[in-house]
């Protein structure tokens, strides 16, 4: 026999057509798991950023505050006291005059949400980062 026949050669595009619609699909799946972990990582990111903000930003109050942080990315901030300690007293002794301060301690919760693939289509994904923080009030 000299070559291959007809039949033969269909069969060998065949196969190579099923492997590399695999290996095709095999990308796909990469690339979107690779946006996905992307956005993951933003999220984590943007919500670090709301976190400190809540914390350091300004004297805490207790409630809630939302919004939109651009890219398809929206944010929840809750602040509630979770613990209240009675006043102590600072400052001098006798005449001086003493300070009265509050300690209370607040459950701090910062929310993202996103949603994952082009044009919002994929799932709908949420991220928590939660935290404890103590805050002194003087009257």
């Amino acid at each position: 026999m000299r070559g291959f026949t007809l039949l033969e050669v269909l069969i060998a595009f065949v196969i190579a057509a099923i492997a590399l619609g695999a290996f095709a699909q095999a990308g796909t799946t990469s690339l979107q798991s690779l946006q996905a972990t992307a956005r993951t990582e933003e999220a984590l990111s943007r919500a670090r950023s709301r976190l400190a903000l809540a914390l350091h930003g300004a004297p805490l109050q207790p409630g809630t505050q939302e919004g939109d942080d651009g890219g398809g990315f929206r944010w929840r901030v809750q602040v509630q006291p979770v613990a209240s300690l009675p006043p102590r007293s600072l400052g001098g002794r006798g005449a001086r005059r003493q300070l009265q301060v509050q300690t209370v301690l607040y459950a701090v919760s910062v929310e993202l949400a996103w949603t994952d693939g082009a044009a919002g289509t994929g799932a709908r994904r949420t991220m928590r980062l939660e935290t404890r923080q103590v805050a002194s009030m003087l009257p």
